[in-house]
């Protein structure tokens, strides 16, 4: 393995889009095509949905623009109203999973990464440049591991209001969380790659109601699957996003309601994904279940023998001495794959649900305490306060304090960090040419001081309302009604600053 030129390992990637607007999807085109690697190791599938009128012919034209810019290029249609399926990017990439993987060979497999991407999602060539060498470097674990990178939204943010541009640099902050060199917890936020192999092992996407954060679905998947053996890789190449829009740009006050009301949705579709925590306690159950179990064997994902496979394969082609050459030789049996499994690590899985513990309860659970505290200190002021439970509250809310504090900080790092993600993304697009059709959302601490104190308005728009809004409603639905959030268009014009607009 680790001998492989880098041009043996292929990408498979699969950009889901529903609706798009179709400069949206041809710019994002534009700069995978070009990086210097993409005729060579990109394999590029549009996964578009049947129930968009004249999908095909969109996804024809961009396929025929393109088709020389990558080694190979290809959409694939998500059929409408299947049994059981919500509608979904997590329906969509599962659907384009199972189609592309007819494509790859029992020999090839091994080295193929899938990796799923939102339509405005711009990357480096860096990106799969270290994803490459990553799996070349650590074959030990190269089938085994999940690869993760940081956003940034530095396209658009000068053009949509404050208190959304601050929800987002939060929302960067909790992807950023779990990257950090030692962390064995790094769930993927929106883009993240993974070996067709793994895809296989855990049988692809799930399409249910449950996986409508398929990004943190996907990782729990793979995650129990390996029994909590799960390697994760930072790839130190940030993801370009836009700020979600609702077209509110230059409508005044109205306007600013309209993009507020766009990245309410979305912060509500964010926590919906609470489901995955009753998900993880279910697996948490079959994990302690099947905790003897020392093997697994699976097939390709587009296999429909995928799913009852233990009671189908004779269990004497699995074992004993010669049973690998067997299985190779045994016709319909050839593309069994028998893994080994580790024991379980019951000190990720810990560490895992302090981690959902911190995602989808501590938003209500620090508004309830908030609000408890307040009212029982103010209930206590005539000094009745026997329990002593007033002194803990006050040690608490110094607590509170160098929490906010904490947030200043990161308020300060997030600058230098957007700083240095512009100027490498606007580098590299000047040297591909295509810089002149791009915005490049610069930052200017003074001039944006607005930012930081739309924090206390953020933290509960966008945190504690739609956690509490999702929470409550799952007491009688699973179901959510997926909304597209719409992206903004470049423009065709020198790209602007905040400075600038200010």
């Amino acid at each position: 393995m680790t001998a492989l030129s880098q041009e043996v390992v292929i990408h498979a990637i699969v950009i889901p889009n529903y609706k798009e607007v179709v400069d949206t999807l041809r710019e994002t085109l534009e700069i995978l095509s070009s990086h210097p690697q993409a005729r060579y190791t990109y394999d590029v599938y549009l996964a578009v949905e049947q129930r968009e009128e004249n999908v095909e012919h969109k996804a024809l034209s961009l396929v025929s623009d393109f088709v020389k810019s990558f080694r190979s290029i290809d959409f694939i249609v998500h059929p409408y109203g299947i049994l059981g399926e919500s509608a979904g990017k997590g329906s969509n990439i599962a659907w384009a999973a199972r189609r592309l993987s007819e494509r790859y060979s029992m020999g090839i497999r091994p080295d193929v990464i899938v990796t799923g991407i939102d339509v405005d999602s711009h990357l480096s060539s860096r990106y799969f440049s270290l994803i490459t060498s990553m799996h070349i470097s650590h074959p030990e674990t190269a089938n085994t591991t999940m690869y993760s990178a940081p956003m940034i939204f530095d396209r658009n943010a000068h053009l949509v209001p404050a208190v959304v541009r601050v929800a987002d640099i939060l929302w960067c902050a909790a992807g950023l969380s779990g990257l950090y060199s030692s962390s064995t917890i790094a769930p993927p936020t929106s883009v993240y790659s993974l070996p067709l192999q793994l895809v296989d092992r855990v049988g692809g996407w799930d399409c249910h109601s449950e996986a409508i954060g398929e990004d943190l679905h996907m990782y729990l998947k793979c995650f129990f699957a390996l029994n909590g053996n799960l390697t994760v890789r930072t790839v130190c190449s940030p993801v370009s996003q836009c700020n979600v829009t609702g077209g509110g740009r230059g409508k005044g006050l109205f306007g600013v309601a309209i993009d507020m009301r766009a990245r309410y949705r979305q912060a509500l579709r964010h926590m919906w994904g609470s489901l995955d925590t009753g998900y993880a306690l279910r697996k948490t159950v079959e994990l302690w279940l099947d905790r003897k179990q020392t093997s697994r064997v699976f097939r390709p994902l587009h296999s429909s023998l995928n799913n009852v496979l233990k009671d189908y394969v004779p269990r004497t082609q699995l074992r004993g001495p010669g049973s690998e050459e067997a299985a190779l030789e045994g016709g319909i049996f050839s593309d069994i794959v028998q893994d080994t499994l580790m024991k379980p690590n019951y000190k990720r899985l810990f560490y895992l649900f302090h981690r959902l513990f911190e995602a989808h309860f501590l938003p209500v659970q620090m508004a309830i305490l908030i609000v408890a505290s307040t009212l029982y200190e103010w209930r206590t002021a005539d000094g009745t306060d026997i329990y002593l439970v007033a002194s803990i509250l006050k040690v608490c809310k110094i607590l509170r304090v160098l929490g906010f504090l904490e947030v200043a900080f990161y308020l300060c790092l997030y600058e230098a960090y957007h700083e240095v993600c512009v100027a490498a993304r606007e580098k590299e697009a000047t040297i591909s040419g295509l810089a002149t059709n791009m915005n490049f959302s610069r930052r200017s601490p003074r001039k944006n001081f607005i930012d930081y104190i739309m924090l206390p308005l953020v933290a509960p728009l966008y945190g504690v309302i739609p956690c509490a809004h999702a929470q409550i409603f799952h007491f009688w639905t699973l179901e959510l009604i997926y909304t597209v959030s719409q992206k903004a268009v470049r423009r065709r014009i020198k790209p602007v600053s905040v400075d600038e607009v200010v």
